[in-house]
């Protein structure tokens, strides 16, 4: 399977700060990625890290590459990605168009934990 992840640097859960929130989206994701044998996708070759922190760069950078579509892309919650749905509902419809599924680790661990 082949997906891409996005991290939130500027999300910050209630009692942590801010790179503390930042340190669990990153266990929470590369756990899952992990354990599912997902294979994460670098788009651009100039890009620092193997995931995205700015959704906008993401789409970019897919709308460069012609005719790509993948299974997945990963998010801690829908929380962390929820002001930019807010701001730009159609680009996240559009964002999402190309993916088989979004993921959103945190409700696959409480899941799990039930």
């Amino acid at each position: 399977m082949k997906g891409i992840y996005i991290i939130n640097e500027r999300w910050q859960e209630k009692e942590l700060t801010r790179e503390q929130s930042v340190e669990v989206q990153m266990n929470a994701l590369q756990t899952y990625i992990k354990e599912s044998q997902i294979s994460t996708l670098k788009l651009n070759p100039s890009q620092l890290n193997d995931y995205y922190t700015i959704p906008h760069a993401l789409l970019y950078d897919l709308r460069k590459q012609s005719g790509i579509h993948l299974d997945c892309l990963v998010l801690y919650s829908e929380e962390v990605i929820a002001d930019f749905i807010y701001a730009y509902p159609a680009r996240w419809i559009l964002l999402k168009s190309y993916f088989d599924k979004v993921i959103f680790v945190e409700q696959h661990y409480k899941d799990i934990a039930i």
